[in-house]
């Protein structure tokens, strides 16, 4: 950098020279020097609009090519597959890529290849080129081919199909097979499928490509880079193998890729080409170690890829592989005889192997029925249709079942039951474990309500409004009480729901005959409007809910609006890190970093144990020597958000500072590796707080020094004052409070899905106890709430963006999960402006 007030000396060393005009040859020296500047300013023209001509008529087209040629280029379309080679004996050899038995061979069939491509007009034209990448026993040759099309001849890209390839080879085989000379070489099956042109790999290159042996004993490989982080564009490429009678068990106890499987991933696959009929997943993202990926394939051999395209660097993988004896994967099935038991597919929790068939068979004694619950169901599989299950499988009294399950249980009709499993040759997934029992069909749930699915629930929660079941079978045929409303379709619903604004019957029948004609508009406050004031630029209700999410009400402010950094009103439902810039300042996606889980999670069906990183805001406050006392939730790296009556209490020990100890990224109160541990600064009760009602309760936590961000510890999003979470919508609740009334403390972080209540209903069995800055959440038959221990912890709801917002805290209830008295939470959006002013979050 320099300054531009510097002084120059033009002189060279020489005093410098200062002659004085008179007036006339002041007059005649500016003549020529307008002269001169005259003409070089004509000159300066003309060259300028010669330069715009030639640059117009020469190099503008040419420009325009060649932007067009930078957005617009060949397509490279690739096939992998394999061949089946009869009267080729194996040779140990063909498996090394520099031997000359391998280089002999693979040139012989690239060359077959290419003729078979020949006797089709279009795939011999765009034909590039084919390469040979391994053989196995058997004797099979694994390849791909690749053909470019180039720009001007998009439009045929279409025709580009797998059966076209397919009908291409098949019909040159057949034309060999016919063929006298051609013996030496017999093809008896050949498979092609559409490949990502990335994971195409020639075996001579030199960088990336590996070929490992596995054996009984276990051996370690890793991604370029790891830990440090694999380079962008890597192509890299392990040809895995092991002897006949064994198969490949691979698992990654370490294991982030970019979550984005578009542009970095992991492919795995049953064979020794990227084939896609072989596929046995393609993962990214972040596993937790209660999680980890492991895949084992049908046979001797495996393919794993990794493709990275992105700059972003994570810090990769690193595997374990081992052979294991063929034998011991493929037993499964068998007779259960026992009153009951549990059993799993193939090598649970590992991902099940491609190509099983399993039969399991329940016998119970005489009288007596099976009921079978499965704890775990995943098998995902991309583009299968799971009312049809063409694929993997679990087949239940002729009934198939795939995908993923958040509940399954099954009853048989006799006691006998036959449960089968199948997968295909691609794609596994992590398949299930499934509990067995028998029972007395006379009696199937003592003293509880028998669904239709044969699980059995708590009598209290039959006709209580709630699809307890999950099949309705608990809210069919049911008697209305006196404190019940009798839907018209056969419902019964708490009469405190008829007019509250929210269809809870599920046919609108709750919500007929209320105040409002159907011509008519019913504001948020229950005040009855002309159905034309609805988005009419007008703010006509009080509330101004009649221009909520109307995009023809920019500037009509009103409860319901999003208010931006510069003073603009959005109207439109939660426009809060939606990943859309509603506001023209795009302040409603400023500190948006929040909300996220980095782990990739899978559901567990009825177990309420946290997995390790499932609620990284989640935090354990200790008090002194005494343990976990209260929860709170990470907001920044600086600040947590608790409830004010963990720390104004009658000892005024409680708001000391210094007597308290966070616990950040915990899941175990007896485990603290990964967990950061924090005191604190400050405590800020909001000054409204009311001892007596629970009003304003809430407070604020400053640490003594920062957090560092990782992947169990994460701060949540706080929602804006107009973010709107309806009532009946499901949330999850967490801490390690007390697992029942009286009970003690939790030593495993507990999780609870709950429902948000409408105000209505919350005012009314609260006996009007509630303030606006409150809410409830959980479920009035009772059965599932917050409870001691849990004070201060988040009450946390996923949206549609992909974002988990803390709607509440957890502050006051009646005992724990009783009827009728639900729990209640602090209310973040009427709290969320001074949690601003105070902290700047």
């Amino acid at each position: 950098m320099y300054n531009a007030r510097y002084e120059y000396d033009g002189r060279n060393g020489h005093h410098e020279r200062i002659d004085f005009l008179t007036s006339k040859e002041k007059v005649s020296s500016k003549r020529k020097i307008c002269i001169v500047v005259g003409v070089l300013l004509g000159l300066l023209i003309l060259a300028a609009i010669a330069a715009f001509l030639i640059w117009l008529f020469v190099f503008k087209d040419a420009d325009s090519e060649g932007t067009l040629s930078k957005q617009v280029r060949e397509t490279t379309v690739v096939f992998s597959g394999h061949m089946g080679l009869a009267s080729v004996p194996y040779n140990q050899k063909l498996e090394d890529t520099k031997s000359k038995e391998f280089e002999d061979l693979a040139t012989k069939l690239e060359t077959v290849l290419k003729e078979n491509y020949m006797t089709d007009e279009l795939l011999g034209k765009y034909h590039a080129k084919s390469v040979v990448t391994a053989f196995s026993e058997g004797v099979k040759a694994y390849f791909w081919s690749q053909f470019d099309i180039p720009v001007e001849d998009q439009e045929i890209v279409p025709e580009f199909s797998e059966e076209r390839v397919l009908d291409a080879l098949e019909n040159g085989i057949a034309a060999r097979r016919r063929t006298e000379n051609h013996k030496d070489i017999q093809i008896t099956e050949v498979t092609a499928s559409f490949t990502d042109y990335r994971m195409a790999r020639n075996p001579k290159a030199k960088e990336c490509f590996y070929r490992l042996e596995a054996e009984e004993k276990t051996k370690e490989f890793s991604s370029p880079g790891y830990p440090k982080g694999y380079p962008a564009k890597s192509r890299c490429q392990w040809q895995i193998r092991t002897s006949e009678n064994h198969v490949i068990s691979v698992a990654f106890p370490f294991f982030y890729v970019e979550d984005d499987c578009s542009d970095d991933f992991v492919s795995i696959y049953d064979s020794l080409s990227p084939d896609e009929s072989q596929a046995i997943t393609e993962k990214c993202g972040h596993r937790p170690p209660s999680n980890p990926l492991e895949v084992v394939s049908s046979g001797n051999i495996m393919l794993i890829n990794l493709i990275t395209d992105t700059n972003v660097q994570r810090p990769g993988f690193h595997a374990n592989y081992k052979a294991i004896p063929r034998s011991q994967v493929k037993a499964c099935g068998g007779v259960h005889a026992d009153n009951k038991g549990v059993f799993t597919s193939p090598l649970h929790p590992s991902f099940y192997p491609p190509a099983m068939d399993c039969k399991w068979t329940i016998k119970v004694p005489a009288g007596k029925k099976v009921r079978v619950k499965f704890t775990i169901f995943r098998m995902k599989e991309p583009g299968v249709d799971t009312r049809v299950c063409n694929k993997d499988f679990v087949e239940v009294m002729g009934q198939k079942y795939c995908g993923e399950m958040s509940s399954l249980a099954l009853t048989s009709t006799t006691n006998t039951l036959d449960v089968r499993f199948h997968s295909d040759e691609s794609y596994t997934d992590k398949g299930f474990s499934v509990e067995y029992s028998a029972y007395d069909p006379s009696n199937p749930c003592p003293n509880q309500f028998a669904c239709s699915t044969g699980t059995c629930i708590a009598k209290e929660l039959k006709c209580d409004g709630w699809n307890d079941c999950g099949d309705m079978s608990d809210e069919m045929k049911c008697q209305c009480k006196k404190d019940q409303f009798a839907c018209a379709n056969g419902l019964c619903k708490p009469k405190l729901w008829v007019c509250d604004r929210v269809n809870d019957c599920g046919d609108g029948s709750d919500e007929e005959s209320c105040s409002c004609e159907e011509n008519e508009w019913r504001c948020g406050d229950g005040v009855c409007m002309p159905q034309d004031v609805v988005c009419d630029m007008k703010k006509d209700c009080e509330d101004g809910s009649d221009e909520v999410s109307c995009k023809t009400s920019p500037g009509i402010c009103s409860d319901f609006s999003f208010k931006c950094k510069n003073e603009e009103c959005v109207n439109k439902v939660n426009a809060e890190c939606d990943r859309v810039n509603d506001c023209s300042d795009n302040s409603d996606e400023v500190g948006c970093n929040c909300g996220t889980r980095p782990y990739k999670l899978n559901r567990i069906v009825g177990g309420q144990n946290a997995e390790l990183g499932e609620w990284p805001w989640q935090v354990s406050l200790h008090f002194k020597n005494f343990g976990h006392v209260c929860g709170a939730s990470i907001i920044n790296e600086r600040w947590l958000l608790s409830a004010s009556h963990c720390f104004v209490t009658n000892d005024p020990q409680y708001h000391i500072p210094s007597n308290w100890q966070t616990y950040s990224g915990m899941q175990d109160q007896y485990k603290h590796d990964g967990v950061q541990r924090r005191t604190l600064k400050r405590i800020i009760s909001h000054p409204d707080y009311n001892q007596m009602t629970f009003d304003y309760d809430i407070a604020l936590l400053e640490l003594s020094e920062p957090l560092e961000f990782t992947n169990t510890i994460q701060p949540i999003c706080l929602p804006a004052p107009s973010h709107v979470f309806p009532a009946g919508m499901s949330c999850w609740v967490t801490g390690w409070g007390a697992l029942r009334e009286g009970g003690t403390k939790a030593q495993i972080l507990q999780k609870a899905s709950v429902k948000i209540i409408n105000d209505t209903v919350c005012n009314v069995v609260t006996e009007g106890q509630v303030t606006s800055r409150m809410l409830c959440s959980g479920f009035l038959a009772g059965g599932i709430d917050a409870c001691q221990g849990d004070s201060g912890g988040p009450l946390v709801c996923f949206e549609e963006s992909g974002k988990w917002f803390q709607v509440g805290i957890v502050s006051w209830g009646e005992g724990c999960a009783r009827r009728n008295h639900p729990g209640v939470y602090s209310r973040v959006t009427k709290l969320r402006e001074w949690v601003r002013k105070e902290t700047g979050v």
